[in-house]
């Protein structure tokens, strides 16, 4: 699963095995096999970037980044919506 921000800040964590398709428009618009369609912050570019990191974490047994996020921490899991 990877870390991403729905458009009012709050983070989401997507199945990217679920992923048919991401639109690139003002928003990154994800499409999902189930029908459902998400919106994110961050870029297609950066969204793709993050699946790869994700899937080779998990298939490369040797890989060194296990101990890492694959992005930036959740911060305390406040969910009044304070954005930046």
């Amino acid at each position: 699963m990877v870390r991403l921000t729905r458009l009012n800040g709050i983070p989401m964590f997507l199945n990217s095995d679920l992923i048919e398709h991401i639109d690139i428009t003002p928003d990154t618009v994800i499409t999902l096999t189930t029908g459902q369609i998400l919106r994110a912050r961050e870029s297609a570019e950066e969204v793709v970037r993050r699946i790869v990191e994700f899937r080779r974490l998990i298939l490369d047994p040797k890989c060194e980044r296990l101990a890492e996020p694959l992005s930036e921490p959740v911060d305390g899991g406040d969910a009044g919506g304070d954005s930046a």
